[in-house]
């Protein structure tokens, strides 16, 4: 690892101050990715600002049907919140099949969804739940804000601050984990909603997460795991590598959705 500066954020704007003033500074809270990163060399920050101690970013608040969580919020506090289980039941199930105990210790939820890695869990469920992103500068839509293969529609220096989204009737979320990583080779998450239902797929795209539009269709008149029976994805769409071809990923998709229905509490 190179040498760098480590910085103490206390607030949003001493983040905003303490990078601004840096030659190349990251933010990092959990540092599931960064960290590893500057460890192999490919990173090499020369100031780190972080934003584990800035309290603004921190808890889940459920008030009325909206549900707002901080970006600081760890996968843990995601995962065990009693009051989200009661709003959201589908979103703790998520968090709690991240990585292992240290990674959900240690792991945030606006760390996951900034970095956008194609096999996180975190952008299928803020892609269906129609979420808010919440930033230091603006509000940014789900569908807005996911643009690719580790990118996002953040500028530089911009902060996630919570995100925040309505609650919704149904949802569930189904993944099939790799066995070492536990990464997504392929993960479906589904909600219902007064808007309509939104189907998104981690793990097995090529492009990242994205809706599923078939699939959106077919439960718009029958939310059950049957009404996914004829629907198809397209093979050309999807990751092939070393765990899974294209087409066996495309297979998943179709298998984790109707799970992920059936999980929701299907009608």
């Amino acid at each position: 690892m190179y040498a760098t500066n480590y910085h103490r954020a206390s607030s949003v704007a001493d983040a905003v101050r303490l990078k601004g003033a840096s030659e190349d500074g990251k933010y990092v809270s959990g540092g599931m990715t960064l960290i590893p990163t500057m460890k192999q060399r490919l990173a090499a920050p020369s100031d780190l600002v972080d934003l584990r101690h800035v309290a603004e970013m921190k808890g889940i608040t459920v008030s009325g049907d909206t549900i707002r969580i901080g970006a600081g919020t760890t996968h843990a506090e995601v995962a065990t919140s009693a009051e989200l289980k009661a709003a959201c039941p589908a979103l703790c199930h998520l968090a709690s099949q991240i990585g292992d105990p240290h990674v959900r210790h240690m792991g945030t939820l606006g760390g996951s969804i900034a970095n956008n890695d194609p096999a996180a869990d975190y952008p299928s469920a803020m892609l269906a739940l129609a979420a808010t992103i919440v930033t230091d500068r603006r509000e940014i839509a789900a569908d807005d804000f996911f643009t690719g293969l580790f990118e996002t529609a953040l500028e530089d220096g911009e902060i996630i601050v919570a995100v925040s989204f309505a609650r919704p009737e149904r949802a569930g979320y189904s993944k099939f984990p790799n066995p070492a990583s536990r990464y997504a080779m392929t993960g479906v998450f589904v909600a219902k909603a007064a808007g309509g239902v939104r189907v998104a797929v981690t793990g097995a795209g090529s492009n990242g997460v994205f809706r599923h539009g078939g699939m959106e269709s077919a439960l718009a008149g029958n939310f059950s795991p049957d009404a996914l029976a004829g629907v198809t994805t397209d093979p050309s769409d999807m990751l092939s590598d070393i765990h899974g071809s294209a087409e066996y990923r495309a297979n998943l998709v179709n298998v984790m959705a109707r799970r992920a229905v059936a999980a929701a509490g299907a009608v």
